[in-house]
């Protein structure tokens, strides 16, 4: 619309900003407190589109502090590296759909050590297409962690996570708060 010079009466945004900006007005009030004792750790990942290609490292810093403040800035681990010079995961721009899985593994193989060497048990994806990717590497090179969205433990740090909205959660996870 910018680009164009098209006329237009609204806002593009996305849901990341919107928690960051919620979170920081208040509006949102969450905590992580849920995580004080248990300590997981959790990493992560920043997507192709989301970051590098449309809101760059602002973007990246809203992530981070979407992040910390639902899981603990304590138990939040960095990827290196990470923000707008983070490692693709492989799985974008159709590599998903496309049938050469092995290809697209071989190249993700680059995101799963990336992940190992954080040692966090949880890496949080706004993706889907990361998602997806990030669990099959995971999977298929023996990767200890679960991937999930943001908004699962916004819920949680939010104390509103319901017993059938837990499916990428661990056993360390499953049934906390119910």
């Amino acid at each position: 619309m910018k680009k164009f010079k098209i006329p237009h009466k609204f806002q593009f945004t996305n849901l990341i900003t919107l928690y960051a900006q919620w979170i920081r007005e208040g509006r949102l009030k969450v905590n992580s407190d849920w995580n004080k004792d248990l300590k997981i750790k959790f990493t992560v990942q920043d997507p192709c589109n989301l970051v590098r290609k449309t809101w760059r490292q602002e973007m990246a810093d809203d992530l981070r502090f979407v992040v910390k403040t639902i899981v603990g800035e304590e138990n939040f681990i960095d990827m290196v590296p990470s923000g707008i010079n983070n490692y693709c995961c492989g799985g974008g721009g159709g590599a998903l759909q496309a049938g050469y899985t092995e290809q697209r593994r071989a190249y993700g193989k680059v995101k799963f050590d990336q992940i190992m060497e954080t040692g966090a048990q949880y890496v949080l994806a706004p993706c889907h297409n990361c998602h997806s990717q990030i669990e099959d590497i995971g999977h298929h090179y023996g990767g200890k962690y679960h991937v999930a969205h943001i908004w699962t433990f916004m819920c949680l740090a939010l104390g509103v996570l319901g017993e059938n909205e837990r499916k990428y959660l661990g056993d360390d996870l499953k049934d906390f708060g119910l």
